[in-house]
């Protein structure tokens, strides 16, 4: 399953309820960029991209 390589965010799963209150099963996936070839979701790429560290998470990332 894909999730966020920094928060480690993934898919959650819920209901989606209709206007007759039918329940049927759904999924919630965030939002994951391909950003120097790891997965971000888009709440930690603006944070990375705020504080200039997306070239150091990546290389660290690689490396491990």
């Amino acid at each position: 399953m894909a999730q966020c390589l920094i928060c480690r965010k993934r898919a959650h799963t819920g209901s989606l309820v209709s206007h007759a209150q039918n329940h049927t099963k759904r999924k919630f996936k965030p939002n994951l960029q391909k950003v120097g070839g790891i997965l971000v979701c888009t709440q930690c790429l603006r944070t990375l991209k705020k504080y200039q560290n997306l070239e150091k998470v990546a290389q660290t990332e690689k490396s491990e």
